[in-house]
């Protein structure tokens, strides 16, 4: 295959285990501007990117991720030592205002996060596509954690984007049959 962008789009993996150095500065500005020129329903661009790179409050919110979800049984791999982050020095939290300007908001802020995974394959880095942190956006606890992401006022969380140097890698996932209909 000699067209890059169908080459990382088959060579990105979800990485889920990183190195503990943080990405560098020219890296994340990479990555967010890779993602503020993310196409949007009607060019509305309903989403705010929150770049956390502050260890202990990951870490805080990754604890507060296990006490909500470690007693439930749809998430059995969810004990203490648990790292809903898989320890990655970046996690860029993408999120959508809540009277969105587009009913499309959703799937636009989708968009960013696969851009950035993209991106960020395209620069040597690893990545992991997450919908978990909605659990504790949804607790007591997740107006705390959209006040010190800096989410604008009257934001929600939409989805999130682990981001690293992968310390593991992995092969394809196998492509099931009869994804494709022909008409």
């Amino acid at each position: 295959m000699n067209n890059p962008v169908l080459q990382a789009i088959a060579d990105r993996r979800s990485i889920r285990g990183y190195a503990a150095e943080q990405i560098t500065e020219e890296q994340l500005e990479t990555l967010l501007t890779a993602a503020r020129q993310a196409p949007s329903a009607k060019n509305c661009q309903p989403w705010h990117l929150s770049a956390v790179q502050d260890k202990a409050l990951l870490d805080e919110f990754a604890r507060d991720y296990v006490a909500i979800a470690g007693g439930d049984p749809a998430k059995a791999e969810v004990k203490e030592g648990y790292s809903l982050f898989f320890r990655a020095p970046t996690v860029i939290f993408i999120s959508t205002p809540v009277e969105a300007p587009s009913r499309y908001a959703q799937i636009d802020c989708g968009i960013v996060a696969q851009t950035i995974a993209l991106a960020a394959h395209s620069i040597g880095l690893g990545t992991v596509i997450l919908g978990r942190p909605m659990d504790v956006f949804q607790s007591p606890k997740g107006p705390a954690f959209e006040k010190a992401f800096k989410f604008p006022e009257g934001y929600k969380f939409a989805i999130a984007v682990a981001v690293g140097k992968p310390a593991i890698s992995k092969d394809a996932h196998p492509i099931r049959e009869g994804l494709v209909s022909r008409v």
